[in-house]
């Protein structure tokens, strides 16, 4: 009951603040069906085929992430220790929204219920808010995949320590790296939060999608480093396919301003991350 209320909510908040409808009604739903899914698939091309493109700044962007990861990864244990102390000093009502929010098919729900509501209402908007929220999560979801595997980094909860791997095993112990539930929860923040300018109101979206991504800390399912890929991943992926989409649609969600730029802040016994967009 719960999952279903809160997808009721998503979908119903995200039609409020659609305040731009553009509506023909001389094309069929199945027709902007047909041609909205011919963009899901196409923008999870155009996105995995941009590093092949990437050019100065683009691999500048990457070596930060690098840097940031490798950062992070000096800081797994520390963290993992300091999360697990607290796990049970977190209400109930938190750990479940951020565990249940983050998986595939709760996540599926959502960006399936905006984009039906668009199509039903032939919103052009919520279409297209819908078309990114199943592209960037089914290329981000996707991506996770396969480097869990490839990469077969044990969790904390399994006991063994940060550096240990095995490549290509079916056992879920070893499928640390990166954070499935952060990507997810943390593409659907962004795609959603890039359509308002207030700051409020994006600070409010990118502060429940994170949620699910800090989750992975407490319960042991990710080390720190695991989860600051992951929202990397997740960022980079809704920007190029939003970018992609802009060629497509009509709408584009405040198109002025769409750099990013990274700050690596230090300090004494503290080390952060900061990515403006």
């Amino acid at each position: 009951m719960k999952k279903l209320v809160f997808v009721f909510l998503i979908v119903i908040s995200s039609n409020s603040f659609s305040q731009s409808t553009s509506i023909d009604i001389h094309e069929t739903r199945w027709s902007m069906f047909k041609y909205d899914m011919d963009n899901v698939f196409s923008g999870m091309g155009y996105a995995y085929s941009r590093p092949f493109h990437w050019k100065g700044d683009q691999w500048g962007d990457f070596g930060v992430t690098i840097v940031g990861t490798g950062v992070a990864y000096l800081f797994d244990d520390t963290v993992y220790e300091y999360a697990d102390g607290i796990k049970e000093d977190i209400p109930t009502v938190i750990r479940d929204y951020g565990f249940e929010y983050g998986s595939p098919a709760n996540n599926y729900m959502i960006t399936g219920g905006v984009y039906a509501v668009g199509l039903i209402t032939k919103n052009a908007k919520l279409r297209r808010t819908g078309v990114l929220l199943i592209s960037s999560a089914s290329t981000a979801g996707l991506l996770q995949q396969v480097m869990k595997s490839a990469f077969g980094r044990a969790r904390p909860l399994s006991g063994y320590s940060k550096d240990t791997f095995k490549p290509f095993t079916a056992e879920k112990d070893f499928h640390s790296f990166p954070s499935g539930h952060a990507i997810l929860a943390m593409t659907n923040a962004h795609a959603i939060a890039k359509q308002f300018k207030n700051p409020w109101m994006k600070g409010g979206i990118y502060t429940l999608g994170s949620i699910p991504a800090i989750s992975r800390l407490w319960e042991g399912k990710h080390w720190l480093s695991d989860v600051v890929l992951s929202v990397a991943i997740a960022i980079f992926t809704v920007e190029s396919i939003d970018r992609y989409l802009d060629r497509k649609y009509d709408e584009k969600y405040n198109a002025s301003n769409k750099k990013m730029s990274w700050n690596l802040n230090f300090g004494p016994g503290t080390v952060g991350l900061q990515l403006q967009f």
